[in-house]
């Protein structure tokens, strides 16, 4: 999205028509970025550290990271993770106190992963910082095109995000393991943990939103705690923020995949209650938590806890982990059966057109 796109988005939603009222509450500059759940007016250097001081808190009230911790950041090449690399780089990487390295999954979509990644390659080799490239097909033998046509044989195998984003996460943290992170480092944004809060409250899943938050995953000998440093962090905001400071990103055509998730009916659904009652997402956020210490007690009255898959022997709430039961249900699948629906692809959207579904 272009520079002037955003800021000329955020002021029209805004109810100032008087421009002398458009003015930075810190400095009296004309503001750039509106904030209605403040509100909030602000010129691009009282944005800027508006922004980088709530992630400075998020990460020091949730102790997300602590002095000499290996942090590796999960890359995509996108905005949010971008981001998050490039915060984690300056406030950590630059004064020595922690290593900062990346990692990055090419899930094997050809003409968007591969693209996005060869900017966060990019950022990483101008910036000095470490950097992994693991690839689905060269793992598991499947590259997500090749699960894409496998899957569109049998609607009942679901979309292609409940294959990807297993197969993600566990990349991510075998990875992790590998070089001896202490934490992954996710760009994971407000929107994010809102939509994915409702789709679990929809769905009647309380043991998965009981183990959602700032941090997941407590330190396993087989697992890496993830966090969250954009946790707090509207989506929008990370778009101006990426602008104002010139962070590279991948913004063309989004996952040819993505119109299956069924996250893009919360993501409407939560924008639009967003801009007729701003804050919306952060009280969803906010009952969350509030929430939360109750889930975890009921989980705990369930005997519900974590054991070691059948399979494979890493961590798993049931007698099979999620990777190696999705990997043998496209085992099972009948090679003719896929074969007899075709691969449809919808209308390409772009990831910014996507996030304003």
């Amino acid at each position: 999205m272009p520079f002037d796109i955003i800021i000329n988005y955020c002021m029209e939603n805004s109810d100032m028509q008087d421009l002398q009222l458009n003015r930075c509450d810190k400095c009296g500059q004309p503001a750039k970025v509106f904030l209605g759940y403040g509100p909030h007016r602000f010129c691009a250097e009282h944005f800027n550290n508006f922004f980088e001081n709530r992630v400075r808190k998020t990460i020091r009230t949730n102790k997300l990271i602590n002095y000499g911790e290996k942090i590796v950041v999960g890359v995509s090449g996108g905005k949010d993770s971008m981001t998050t690399l490039h915060l984690l780089h300056n406030i950590y990487g630059k004064t020595g106190l922690n290593k900062i390295e990346a990692i990055m999954i090419d899930e094997g979509i050809h003409g968007y992963r591969d693209n996005a990644l060869q900017i966060g390659v990019k950022y990483c080799e101008q910036n000095s910082i470490p950097y992994h490239v693991v690839r689905f097909e060269e793992e598991f033998g499947y590259s997500m095109e090749d699960v894409m046509k496998k899957i569109s044989g049998d609607e009942k195998l679901g979309s292609t995000c409940g294959f990807c984003g297993v197969f993600r996460r566990h990349f991510l943290n075998s990875k992790a393991l590998e070089i001896g992170a202490d934490k992954i480092a996710t760009g994971h944004n407000l929107d994010d943990e809102c939509q994915s809060i409702a789709m679990s409250l929809f769905n009647n899943e309380l043991a998965k939103i009981s183990r959602s938050g700032e941090t997941t995953g407590a330190k396993k000998e087989k697992f890496v705690p993830r966090i969250k440093p954009l946790y707090e962090t509207p989506e929008k905001e990370i778009i101006a923020y990426a602008a104002f400071n010139g962070i590279e990103h991948y913004s063309e055509e989004c996952c040819p995949f993505s119109w299956m998730a069924k996250r893009n009916h919360y993501r409407k659904m939560l924008n639009e209650l967003e801009e007729f009652s701003p804050g919306t997402k952060h009280s969803l956020l906010a009952t969350f938590r509030k929430l939360k210490p109750m889930l975890l007690e009921n989980e705990k009255q369930n005997g519900n806890k974590l054991r070691e898959c059948g399979a494979c022997g890493n961590p798993s709430n049931g007698a099979l982990c999620n990777v190696c039961t999705q990997l043998e249900k496209l085992r099972q699948m009948n090679p003719r059966k896929a074969a007899s629906r075709s691969l449809k692809r919808k209308s390409s959207l772009t990831c910014v057109e996507t996030k304003e579904m």
